[in-house]
């Protein structure tokens, strides 16, 4: 049995089966391909890791290195003297990487204290699928310091910066504010953001799993803060019109209110203030009526404050003189089936008495003697209708609808300012065309260093005197604003007096204003007044609008040192055409 054992044994081991008989080029080529697929291997690893390494170094750094944005410092803003209106303070922003930041309820706690929030909002804004996301932004310096020294996980802070407004709602409508991302949205904020702005830079970090930056290896890109800019404001003359214009909605019980302050010279806007208004470093509690920059976005129907451009044609086509006698009696004219009337009746008045006494009737016979054409184009060459491209948000254009569609008595009614609707800095600026010699000077928002404006000739120079001399008569004895006199200074000026539009028809309410310029022999500034609605007893802009033009004309002539002119010319002498060899 043992020997048949050995003989199994021995015969399974020579059987056949298991001898595999295998060419010999099979079993070199695989070696080679086993060698070929290790040099391939080696190969990509020499070319990955020696010849291009910037791809794995990529993904590796991309774990730990990160950029972080440095912010620019948003240009400040400053009135012609220098004088600071917006700045930007540093501050800090919280943010969080919520998959990293395992806060105890003690920790949050804590952090929710500090960020002057509630603990369980705090923990449902990092109970969140976002990769990252902001806690608080804008906070102080020391507030920030305070968390950082938790050194909690996963919360992380920048630097970022706040704009502060020292003049507060002085200059609010005028200068505007930022967003919390530091974007203009109002004022010069909006209008000049692309070179307050700036341009932020760069620096990179290492950060640990917890967000926590370990080491800083390096700024990448320097920032570029934003440049400054110089606007033409003056503060001193800003806070004038504003504390007058206050002090006037105050007191005739009104809505709101405007004033603009021009430099007759340049087309510098001095100053521009409304009611109600904001202050820009508080706006919680906000509203439409408080942001409103009245004296560009919101329009009006300027009364006789447009008498003067109507005769100032007149004049230029030679229709009338400075002396030619309108009959204004019995102080009713009716065109068609309506009728227009005067406030105050009148017989026979001069062109220049027409201004002087406001005759609606005397604007509205001398405008018939003209064709709708031209009284529509006079309107356009002046800047009615048109945006006045300032940059700020919501400028309107005005209406003033074409001549095509005119009747009779809408040719008549806009002569003296009905029918027609323009905004307080488009009205300030027409009356450039008297207070210069005929031409409509451009305005700026900035400083202008370099010689004075020159605009579009709209009317000849003796048209542009002669006018001047009527607005004249219209602030003294016999004339319908001679509350808007300042001692020591010749003023011209004109009234308006206007009913409100609601729903298609003239309500009792009123929008009354003032136009003037002075010193009248040498005009320096142009003062634009609004009131809306004033309901304290008196509505005519003679009463209301003319004692605010008043105090904020002599307050800024003063402010800039103008030498009073009244002891030039005897007060009665604008009362005769002699004026006029004297301007």
């Amino acid at each position: 049995m043992k020997g048949f054992r050995g003989t199994l044994a021995h015969r399974f081991t020579e059987s056949p089966l298991l001898q595999l008989r295998l060419p010999p080029w099979r079993s070199r080529l695989i070696a080679v391909l086993i060698l070929s697929s290790f040099g391939v291997l080696i190969g990509r690893a020499f070319y990955l890791q020696v010849l291009n390494n910037d791809f794995l170094q990529e993904k590796g750094e991309s774990r730990y290195r990160r950029d972080i944005e440095i912010s620019a410092s948003r240009g400040r803003i400053a009135d012609r003297h220098g004088d600071v209106l917006a700045i930007s303070t540093p501050m800090k922003s919280i943010w969080a990487i919520p998959s990293a930041a395992t806060l105890t309820p003690e920790q949050t706690r804590q952090l929710a204290a500090l960020l002057e929030t509630d603990p369980a909002q705090l923990a449902r804004k990092l109970d969140t699928d976002k990769t990252f996301v902001f806690l608080r932004r804008q906070i102080p310096p020391t507030v920030a310091d305070q968390v950082a020294a938790l050194k909690l996980p996963g919360i992380g802070q920048d630097k970022e910066y706040r704009r502060f407004y020292p003049t507060g709602d002085m200059t609010a409508h005028m200068v505007g504010f930022t967003g919390v991302d530091d974007k203009g949205l109002e004022g010069v904020e909006l209008a000049f953001h692309g070179q307050l702005l700036g341009q932020p830079g760069s620096r990179s970090v290492i950060k640990d799993r917890r967000g926590q930056i370990v080491e800083d290896v390096g700024s990448i890109k320097a920032p570029r803060d934003g440049k400054d800019i110089r606007l033409a404001l003056d503060s001193k003359i800003q806070y004038v019109a504003y504390s007058h214009l206050k002090q006037a909605i105050a007191e005739n019980n009104a809505k709101a209110g405007g004033v603009v302050v021009l430099d007759a010279r340049t087309g510098e806007i001095l100053a521009l203030a409304n009611w109600p208004t904001y202050n820009p470093n508080n706006r919680e509690k906000l509203s439409g009526s408080q942001l409103r920059n009245r004296a560009v976005t919101d329009t009006f129907e300027p009364g006789s404050t447009l008498k003067p451009f109507t005769i100032a044609l007149a004049l230029d086509a030679g229709k009338v003189r400075f002396d030619t006698v309108i009959n204004c009696a019995p102080g009713r004219l009716t065109i068609g089936s309506a009728t227009i009337a005067d406030a105050h009746p009148h017989g026979a008045l001069t062109v220049a008495q027409v201004i002087q006494k406001s005759s609606n009737v005397g604007a509205a016979k001398i405008a018939a003697t003209m064709p709708a054409q031209k009284m529509w184009q006079m309107f356009d060459d002046v800047g009615f209708g048109q945006i006045p491209h300032l940059g700020f948000p919501g400028e309107v254009s005005g209406r003033v609808r074409p001549w095509k569609s005119w009747r009779p008595i809408e040719q008549a009614t806009m002569s003296y300012g009905h029918g027609i609707s323009v905004s307080l800095i488009q009205l300030a600026r027409a009356y450039s065309v008297f207070a210069r010699d005929g031409d409509l000077v451009p305005l700026s928002l900035t400083r202008i260093d370099g010689p004075a404006a020159h605009g579009a000739t709209v009317f000849s120079r003796q048209t542009a005197r002669d006018v001047r001399a009527m607005l004249e008569m219209a602030v003294q004895t016999g004339g319908t604003a001679p509350k808007a006199q300042i001692p020591g200074y010749r003023v011209a000026g004109k009234t308006g007096t206007a009913h409100k539009l609601e729903g298609g028809r003239y309500a009792r309410k009123y929008v009354s204003s003032f136009v003037g310029f002075a010193p009248a022999s040498d005009p320096r500034l142009i003062v634009a007044v609004m009131i809306d609605e004033p309901s304290g007893g008196k509505h005519y802009g003679g009463d209301v609008a003319a004692p605010v033009f008043a105090s904020v004309m002599s307050n800024s002539l003063r402010t800039l040192g103008v030498a009073p002119d009244l002891p030039l010319v005897v007060a009665q002498s604008a009362k005769s055409p002699t004026v006029k060899a004297k301007l």
